[in-house]
């Protein structure tokens, strides 16, 4: 079974940053990193982005 991969407009609605703060958060070591697609295509797996989420504090 393949993982679902989120691509990034997905990513920013569901973790509701911006691109910008992604790339940011992945340079720190506090985001997960994106898996190569293709050439110029990057995604991230659902699995890796629902755990970021599920280990940010509640709001």
């Amino acid at each position: 079974m393949t993982p679902e991969i989120y691509r990034l407009p997905a990513v920013v609605a569901a973790c509701g940053i911006s691109r910008s703060t992604i790339y940011e958060t992945i340079q720190r070591g506090e985001f997960p990193k994106q898996v190569k697609l293709g050439a110029r295509a990057v995604g991230w797996r659902r699995r890796d982005i629902e755990s970021w989420l599920d280990s940010r504090p509640a709001a």
